[in-house]
Formats: structure tokens, sequence, C-alpha cells
């Protein structure tokens, strides 16, 4: 029998616990409840394509246990938790987002003399704590658990008619050496290259999630005044998005960057203890993620007071040349590689023109002089020197553990989705550029979908160009 575990770490808190005991408490605080609503919830759009996504995992490994695991919640400082949320390839194959229970595990059993073309491969088991009765000590006196502190958990018999999965208790969960776990590199790849294409369901939760961050990006854009008054405006900013994406949906995607002014300049900025000034830039990158755990991942720039400085309008709509440079040429058959390529030849363009870098030194000069003979440097990658396109889904970062020629190498297809986020950025230090372009930083990110036709940009509601930008802050601090 394999150790079976919720949380993270096993807690003691025996030497201040006042938890009354007793056989005679324990009957009586068992006792005197109303019943409970036996009807059973109806099947989650998410089962019949987490259904299809099973089956599609089980024929690449006939004859094979798999194990996937939602993981357990992980401790964030002595006996309190991090909110859990599972693991991205366990969400994908059960349909349970935000609501999973810790500790779960999905088992796909082989079934004995099924070939890679049987219908099914695997039979699915999903393993899990289920609700303790209110007669057990757990019912009020487990503070990991109980339902007196977390509050009610289901049972087997309601995640089976959610899910459209036979459950069965996490106590019954027994490992094998043989099996294939997500610490094996040839599932975890199998199972994030099964995500490079999204269903129907997918598609439709991405939207919201966009959608919810669109809104998100709304209150940011209304609570800039008050931003600006303070000396951690930054954590205003942070704090109106992360509202929204708590009403809306389970969390944020990841930790919000609201970026100020020069802190812009760092690509994940994420301290978020600045000052909003008015005259300076805002880069805000963030994402809703909804209930099914799908997020969004958008970046705008704006200008804090309404308006562009000419060198800050210049910066940003030479980015925004750029993105939409990329998203001119996505369509499927296409290099997942080349929409950087694309991406980077306007930079490329456009920091040339402005005369960059300036060789301001000797040892600037003699850096690129002494490249190996045939080597070129990419001198405008100073400016910007992340990717322009990941994929996205249930991971901000999605389908990392795809291999290279799956992914960057990969040809598009229709119905992947990934971003489009050029950018420029100089360093409020950087000697290369002119002391009037120092401090700015500009990214513009949009969530794409590949079309049959090309593609859909899923957040082109939210403003873009620089006249819908400053006219979007004019109107909301007017």
């Amino acid at each position: 029998m394999s150790e079976t575990r919720t949380h993270e770490a096993e807690i003691d808190n025996s030497s201040r616990s006042t938890a009354p005991t007793g056989d005679a408490f324990l009957r009586y605080i068992g006792s005197g409840w109303a019943g409970r609503e036996a009807a059973l919830p109806a099947p989650r759009e998410s089962a019949r394509y987490a259904a299809a996504r099973r089956s599609a995992l089980g024929r690449l490994f006939v004859g094979e246990r798999l194990v996937i695991e939602a993981g357990i919640a992980k401790q964030r400082s002595n006996d309190t938790f991090y909110l859990f949320r599972p693991h991205s390839a366990f969400s994908h194959l059960t349909g349970w987002g935000s609501d999973a229970e810790p500790g779960a595990v999905l088992v796909l059993d082989p079934i004995e003399g099924a070939g890679v073309d049987a219908e099914e491969t695997h039979r699915a088991t999903l393993y899990f704590a289920e609700a303790a009765g209110r007669d057990s000590e757990e019912f009020f006196a487990n503070p990991e658990i109980g339902e007196f502190w977390v509050g009610p958990r289901p049972t087997l018999d309601q995640v089976a008619s959610s899910l459209g999965l036979a459950t069965a208790s996490l106590a019954d969960f027994a490992s094998s050496e043989s099996d294939r776990t997500l610490s094996d590199a040839e599932l975890a790849r199998a199972a994030s290259e099964l995500r490079l294409v999204k269903d129907a369901y997918e598609l439709a939760e991405m939207q919201a999630a966009v959608d919810a961050t669109a809104r998100g990006f709304d209150d940011v854009i209304a609570a800039l005044g008050r931003a600006s008054s303070g000396t951690r405006g930054e954590r205003v900013i942070e704090g109106a998005f992360y509202q929204r994406a708590r009403l809306e949906g389970n969390a944020v995607g990841y930790e919000t960057i609201a970026a100020s002014g020069p802190h812009a300049c760092t690509l994940h900025w994420v301290r978020n203890d600045g000052e909003v000034r008015e005259g300076d830039l805002l880069l805000l990158d963030a994402g809703v993620e909804v209930d099914s755990l799908y997020t969004a991942d958008i970046t705008r720039t704006i200008p804090i007071s309404g308006t562009f400085s000419p060198v800050q309008r210049k910066v940003y709509e030479a980015v925004l040349e750029a993105a939409d440079a990329a998203r001119a040429i996505v369509r499927p058959g296409i290099r997942f590689g080349d929409v950087h390529d694309a991406a980077m030849a306007v930079i490329e363009r456009r920091t040339r023109e402005w005369g960059l870098p300036m060789i301001s030194s000797d040892e600037i000069r003699a850096a690129i002089e002494e490249a190996p003979e045939g080597e070129t440097i990419a001198l405008h990658r100073r400016y910007m020197v992340h990717g322009t396109s990941h994929h996205l889904g249930l991971d901000v970062h999605d389908c990392a553990q795809a291999r290279r020629e799956m992914y960057l190498d990969g040809v598009l297809e229709t119905g992947m989705v990934f971003t489009i986020e050029p950018g420029l950025y100089f360093q409020p230090d950087d000697l290369t550029v002119p002391e009037e372009f120092r401090g700015i930083g500009v990214r513009i990110e949009d969530d794409i979908v590949v079309t049959e036709e090309g593609c859909v940009n899923l957040s082109a509601g939210i403003p873009r160009t620089a006249d819908d930008v400053e006219a979007w802050v004019r109107a909301a601090r007017s």
C-alpha cells in the first residue's frame, strides 16, 4: 500500500489544541444534523472532453498503468497552506478544476488484451479522500480537511456523477514500481504535447479567461488615480486586478506584473512596491485563471497620465508594428518559430533606424568586433532578450515539456493557442541608447488562436493602438 497524503506537512498542534475529546462528545457532535440533499450533480461539460483526452493518452501507453497525481496542498508556513491548485495534466485528463481535492490520483489501468486500435485501452479510476461522516473525529477536529474547518467536501458518488469517472477512496489506492507517473519524462512529455491543440471546450474557456482579464484591465485603469496618489501605487494596481480574478475565477494565472516607470524594464517585475507617477508608463502583464484553471496572459503598456510622450509613442508604435507583423503570418502550416522571427525583423529594423546601439565605449566596440568570423551578433536583442510567443492554456507557459520539434520547431495547427508579445526595454543605465530612451519599457501581448483561415486575436477587444490606449485612459480618469 502506498503512502497517501493530501497535504505537504503533517502538523502537530497538540501543544495548543483545545479540541473536545471523548466518546460522549463525539456522539453528541455527530447527532442532531438535518439531512443533506441526495440528488447527484449533472455531468459537467468538461467530462466528455476529458474522456477523449484520456483515450488519446492511453493509446500512447498500451499495456502500461498510468498514475496522474493532482498533487498535495503546499505548506506556506507552520500550519498554513497555499490555496490548492491541481497539476495541469491531472485537470486536463479529469475535467476537475479549482474544486479538485488535494491528494487525488487518476489511475489508468490497462485493459487486458486491448491493443492500440481498441476503442478503449485503459480503465480510469479517480481516487480521492472523500468526505468523512459527521460521526468521525475528522469532521470537527482535523483543520486540514475537516468539514468544520474547510467546508463540505464531495462524496465519491457526487464526483463520479460530475466527472463521469469511476471513483474510489484514496485509502484504497496502491502504487507499484512499474507505474508510469508524471515524474517519468516520457509520460510528462506526452501529457504536455496532448495540450498543444485545444478542443472546443478549451477554446471557450480561454475566451472566458480573456474576457475576465479585459474587465480586470478596466478595473486597473479606473484605479490609476488612486494608484498615483500613494507611495506603493503598483500594489494598488495589483490589488485591483486580483479582486477581479477572485470575483470571476479561481485566482490570477501567475503573479501580476504591475511595473511602473523603469520597473517595466525588468521582465518579471512582481515585487510591485513602486510608485505610479504621472508621465510614466505602466506595463501591466496579468491574466485571470478561471475556475476550469485556463488562464489568459495579456500585457498592455499604458501612459499613466493619458498621453504618451513623443519618445514613448515612438517606442510603443514600434512594438505594436512588431506584434502586428508577427500576427499577420499566423496560419496553419507555418513553423511556430517563424512568429518570433517576424517580430524580431521589425525590432531589428526600427532600432537600427534609431541608431541603436550607440557605440559609446571601446569595451562595447571590442565585444562587437571580436565576434568569430561568420558570426553575426544580434545587437537588437539587447533590448528584447525574451521570446515572442509561448503556448497558453492550463499553464501560462503551457506544454512546456513538449519536444522542441513539437514546440519551437513545430508546425502550427488549427486550435493552437499562444501569445504574441514583443517588447522593447531600455534599461535606465544603458549607455548604448540616448538618454531620452532610458527607463522606458514597452510590451504588448495578445492571446491568439490558430484558425483554418489564419488566426483570431482573443484579446483584440482590449485597446491596442496608441490612440485607443490614450482614449481608454483619459475616459477613465476624466
